[in-house]
């Protein structure tokens, strides 16, 4: 059983900010995600485009956003639990909940914030009729550790960031990469194509455009997949087929946690976005009120105004007195403190 402060499903923007505001506050957090990683679409769907509403940066690469709040609130030392998804939640006779993933690890927290994005996501899969039978048998939608491809033939399809991002990065890994995309163009950042060019023309990669896979052989393992090109049928061995066409939000087993759902959002008061279960809030773009933005600054002020309420809610007898970063600094979990130089006092003769 993990035990936590505030236990947060979603390791997005908002979810990470969650943990700085938290820390603030001398609260622990952990977080859950379904994602083999941190930071939610920005991440997964859009690691090298280009963010230009985030105050204080004119523009930040969602990758870069990323690093810059994991490190932020690194100092609070918070928990992860990854490529999991929460599955149950279950209140307890102190008022505290425990959440259940779908892999069967347990967190208990008095408090829970719901900071999933769209929702947990799921793999876009390719039609193929046999896929699910060669899932975690040498299919997979998700990289989690790259070299489990060391030296192994590997096949990528899909034609945007994530499938350009990781040839590249197979390409000093694994044997063979071939990266099939059923259109010439590629939808990704330029320098991703203009690498993935130079690396099949040194040999690195194999590109196969127009092309699609449409069959997976095998028998207790992917050995092959069969590529149509055109009208032409083509067998290619490999070890792995890695399908990367981006993923498919859903609210998943969250929408059943008797919680007020309205358009697959769940709906908050405005006042600290807690839901109607006392205990449990929903941040960010999961939570749906009259003049919701779906703005990641929105999800960023969110954040800071449930930590205050979930303060007040584990230590109602406590009085709280806000003080800027500015002047009483920033003590980590970790024993680092951050603060501004002190004044000093001295004549000029």
């Amino acid at each position: 059983m993990i035990h936590t402060d505030i236990l947060i499903i979603g390791a997005g923007p908002t979810g990470l900010f969650t943990v700085f505001e938290a820390g603030l506050l001398k609260l622990k957090c952990h977080l859950i995600d379904a994602l083999p990683q941190p930071g939610g679409q920005c991440s997964e769907l859009y690691p090298k485009k280009p963010i230009y509403d985030i105050p204080g940066l004119p523009e930040i690469l969602a990758g870069d956003l990323t690093k810059n709040l994991l490190e932020q609130g690194k100092q609070f030392q918070p928990g992860f639990t990854l490529g999991e998804r929460a599955e149950t939640i279950e209140e307890q006779a102190d008022g505290s909940f425990v959440v259940t993933t779908n892999k069967g690890t347990q967190h208990q927290a008095p408090i829970v914030a719901i900071a999933g994005g769209l929702g947990s996501f799921e793999p876009r899969k390719p039609l193929i009729d046999t896929i699910e039978n060669f899932e975690d048998k040498g299919v997979a939608y998700f990289i989690k550790n790259p070299e489990r491809y060391r030296n192994k033939r590997v096949v990528i399809s899909g034609g945007g960031d994530s499938a350009l991002d990781w040839s590249i990065f197979l390409a000093d890994i694994a044997s063979e990469v071939t990266l099939i995309h059923r259109r010439n163009e590629f939808r990704g950042a330029l320098d991703s194509v203009e690498r993935v060019q130079e690396l099949k023309l040194l040999g690195k990669i194999n590109v196969m455009t127009p092309a699609e896979v449409t069959a997976i052989h095998g028998n207790n393992h992917v050995e092959a997949v069969t590529v149509t090109k055109s009208d032409e049928q083509v067998l290619l061995e490999t070890d792995y087929f890695i399908p990367l066409f981006g993923l498919s939000p859903k609210l998943g087993p969250i929408g059943k946690w008797g919680l007020d759902i309205e358009k697959n959002a769940i709906k908050v008061n405005t006042l600290d976005y807690q839901t109607n279960i006392p205990g449990i809030y929903a941040i960010g773009d999961v939570n749906t009120y009259e003049g919701k933005l779906k703005l990641i600054l929105c999800g960023f002020h969110e954040a800071t105004l449930m930590c205050q309420s979930a303060y007040k809610r584990l230590h109602p007898n406590k009085k709280f007195v806000l003080k800027y970063t500015t002047v009483s600094g920033i003590n980590g979990f970790d024993g680092s403190k951050k603060e501004a130089p002190k004044a000093v006092v001295k004549a000029i003769v």
